[in-house]
Parts: C-alpha cells; structure tokens; sequence
C-alpha cells in the first residue's frame, strides 16, 4: 500500500524540510544526503532529503515514486543538480561539501536491485528502503545516476 495524499503532504511539508535543515547543517545521518534541483516552472532551487548513494564521483538515486516524483520532474527539466552528501570514505574527509552535477534517468536499470547493492553494510541505508518500498507501492521506482563534476575541475561553493 503506498502513502495517502495526507502522509504525503505531511512529508513534503513537514518532514522533509526538517531533514533537509538537519542534513544541511551536518547534523543528520552519513545514510542520508540533500538533492538540490532548480524548479522547472519557478527556477527556484528546490531541496530534498535522500538516501546518500555517493560512490567516488557517482551519486545514485533511486526515487520511490519512480518519474511521478517531483524532483524527477525537475531533473527532465534540468538536469544540473548539486548534492549536499559526506565523503563516502572517512579518509576523504567527515565534513559534508556541496558537490555540482549531471542528472541522467536510468529507466532500464533495476532500481531495486541498485538499491540492494548500495544497501551492502549500510543498515541505514537498508532501512531506509522500507520507506522506499512503501512510497513504490509496487509501482516502477527509477534509478538516478548523478555524474559529479571533479572537485578541482570547478569552483564548488560552499553555500548559495
């Protein structure tokens, strides 16, 4: 069964905003990052909380509601996006950096198994898939592979 339109507007309005304030702060969870997107009828930049899928350079992504997510509309729109994520390894630092790329939809890519893989170690991450799977409701969940620009390949700012 997937979320009612009361939990989900309860989610975009309450929790998510909270996730993102904690998450963009450096207080959240390593399991979890922040998607920033660009409004496809607004142009205003638009945030939302993620289950962090960085790998080196990659970011995935896998949306719950697969393309019917608003994000996702975004992204068609404009596929340059900046995520807000802590280094995958401790070695590359602690601290969370805003990092700019390119957003490509991955339709033939199995997003639960990507999401099992990613998932490897990572209990938060796994847990984080019961929201995930709730969201699908069966439905297609969709795989975003985010290509991040190199650190000293461009100017990444701190804050917008």
């Amino acid at each position: 069964m997937g979320i009612s339109a009361r939990e989900r507007a309860l989610v975009n309005r309450v929790v998510n905003p909270l996730m993102v304030t904690v998450i963009t702060h450096g207080l959240g969870p390593p399991t979890y990052a922040v998607v920033e997107t660009t409004g496809r009828r607004t142009g205003r930049r638009r945030l939302v909380p993620v289950a962090s899928g960085l790998d080196g350079d990659t970011f995935w992504l896998i949306s719950g509601l697969g393309d019917r997510a608003s994000y996702v509309h975004n992204i068609k729109a404009n596929p340059r996006v900046r995520v807000r994520a802590r280094p995958a390894r401790v070695r590359d630092g602690l601290r969370m950096r805003w990092r700019e790329g390119t957003a490509r939809l991955l339709p033939t890519d199995d997003a639960r198994a990507r999401h099992r893989l990613l998932g490897r170690g990572r209990p938060l991450y796994q847990l984080d898939g019961i929201i995930l799977r709730r969201l699908a409701a069966g439905g297609d969940m969709l795989t975003i592979r985010i290509d991040l620009d190199r650190p000293d390949s461009r100017l990444t700012t701190e804050t917008r």
